[in-house]
C-alpha cells in the first residue's frame, strides 16, 4: 500500500476515535457498533505503523551514535534486523479483509444421507457447535428445528451472535463451516456392532445487520401454523408459528420458537433477508470466478469437507489435510485446533495472491 493509502487509513482511525468519543453516537447503537467495528478492525494497523515508524527512528539514530561510540552497533544491528519483521506484520494486516468477518451468522443443519442416524448426528453437530458458542460467549438461539423420530434433528436453524462489537466476530471464526460433515461410527440403530458412514450438512451466512437486500411484500408468501413439538404434537394453542416462501428464488423459511406471531415473522424474515444476501454474494462471487467464497449447499458424501470417525476418535479436514485424535473434545465445543488451521491456510493462500 502506497504511503497515501496509509495515510488514510490513519486520518480515517483518527476522525472514528472522535466520533466514538461523541456521545450522541452511541443513541444510534447500530450505528456506534459499525463505528466500533471500523476503529477495531483499523486499530492493529495504527499500532503496527507506529511501531515500525519508531524503530525505524531509533535505527537511525543508533546509526549516529554508532558512528562515535561503537557500543551502539549492536543495537542498531538488532533494530535493522526488527524492521522487515514489522513490515511483514503491516503488510498481513493490510491484506483485504472478508468485508463479514465481524458479522453475526446464521446457521442451518441438514440430516442427509443415513436416515435416522443423519439425524442424530445433526443434533450432535447442533450441540458441537452450541457449546464452541457458550465457550465464547456467544448469544445461540435456535430459529427452527424439526426433530426426528429418535431425538435427532432432520432441521435446525439457529443464530450465532457476539456480545460485543469485535472486527474478529462469529463469522470470521465459522465462516468454513458450510459443507457436507461426514460422521463414521456403530449407529444406535446397529445391532450388528457395524460401522456406518452418514453425513449432515452446514449452511452457515452472515446475519446483516441492516436491509442490504430489498424484499419486494408482493414476492412473498406468508403461512401461519400451529407451532409442533416432537412427533408434531401442538404445543401451542394459536397460530403462531410462521411460514414465509419467497417467490421468486422459492426460498422457503420458517419461526416458531418465538412466543408471538410477530415475532416469529420478524425472525423469520431476518433469516429470509440473510439467506438472501448469500444468494446475491454466491452469485457475484460465481461472476467473479471466486471459489473461496462458495459454500457446498447439497448433503452429498463426496463433497465433504470434514470426516468424524468416532472408532479412531479422529476428526479430518480434507481441505487442509488437518487431522487430530481429540472428537470427543471437539464435539463438546473444542474446536478452535481445526478453525485456527482453516483461517491459517485462508491467510496463507491470500499473502500468496497478493505475493503474485
Amino acid at each position: 500500500m502506497d504511503s497515501s493509502s496509509l495515510k488514510g487509513l490513519l486520518d480515517e482511525h483518527a476522525q472514528l476515535e472522535q466520533q466514538l468519543a461523541d456521545p450522541a453516537v452511541h443513541a444510534d447503537q447500530a450505528r456506534a457498533r459499525k463505528l466500533g467495528r471500523r476503529y477495531a478492525e483499523l486499530s492493529p494497523v495504527v499500532r503496527a505503523v507506529r511501531e515500525l515508524d519508531q524503530t525505524r527512528d531509533d535505527l537511525s539514530a543508533a546509526k549516529e551514535l554508532a558512528a562515535e561510540d561503537a557500543a551502539f552497533a549492536a543495537e542498531a544491528d538488532e533494530l535493522a534486523a526488527k524492521i522487515p519483521q514489522l513490515e511483514a506484520k503491516l503488510t498481513e494486516l493490510l491484506l483485504p479483509r472478508d468485508p463479514y468477518d465481524g458479522s453475526d451468522v446464521v446457521m442451518e443443519i441438514k440430516s442427509g444421507e443415513g436416515g435416522e442416524e443423519s439425524a442424530l448426528f445433526a443434533g450432535d453437530l447442533l450441540r458441537m457447535y452450541l457449546r464452541y458458542a457458550e465457550r465464547h460467549n456467544w448469544k445461540a438461539e435456535v430459529l427452527d428445528s424439526t426433530e426426528s423420530d429418535l431425538g435427532g434433528y432432520k432441521d435446525v436453524t439457529l443464530s450465532l451472535k457476539s456480545k460485543t462489537a469485535d472486527v474478529e466476530g462469529v463469522w470470521s471464526r465459522l465462516k468454513f463451516e458450510g459443507g457436507v460433515h461426514r460422521v463414521q461410527r456403530v449407529p444406535a440403530t446397529e445391532s450388528q456392532g457395524r460401522i456406518h458412514t452418514s453425513a449432515s450438512g452446514v449452511l452457515i451466512y452472515p446475519e446483516p445487520e441492516e436491509v442490504e437486500v430489498e424484499i419486494d411484500p408482493n414476492d412473498l408468501r406468508i403461512d401461519v401454523f400451529r407451532s409442533s413439538g416432537p412427533g408434531g404434537q401442538s404445543v401451542n394453542t394459536t397460530d403462531s408459528a410462521v411460514r414465509i416462501t419467497h417467490l421468486p428464488t422459492g426460498i422457503v423459511v420458517s419461526c416458531q420458537n418465538e412466543k408471538s406471531q410477530i415475532q416469529n415473522r420478524a425472525r423469520a424474515l431476518q433469516v429470509l433477508q440473510a439467506r438472501l444476501q448469500q444468494v446475491a454474494e454466491e452469485e457475484a462471487a460465481a461472476k467473479a470466478s471466486d471459489a473461496r467464497r462458495s459454500q457446498v449447499r447439497t448433503v452429498d458424501r463426496s463433497e465433504r469437507v470434514r470426516t468424524y470417525n468416532f472408532p479412531e476418535n479422529r476428526i479430518s479436514d480434507h481441505r487442509v489435510n488437518y487431522k487430530a485424535y481429540n472428537l470427543d473434545q471437539v464435539l463438546d465445543g473444542e474446536l478452535d485446533g481445526v478453525l485456527d488451521a482453516l483461517a491459517t491456510a485462508d491467510r496463507e493462500e491470500r499473502l500468496a495472491s497478493q505475493a503474485g
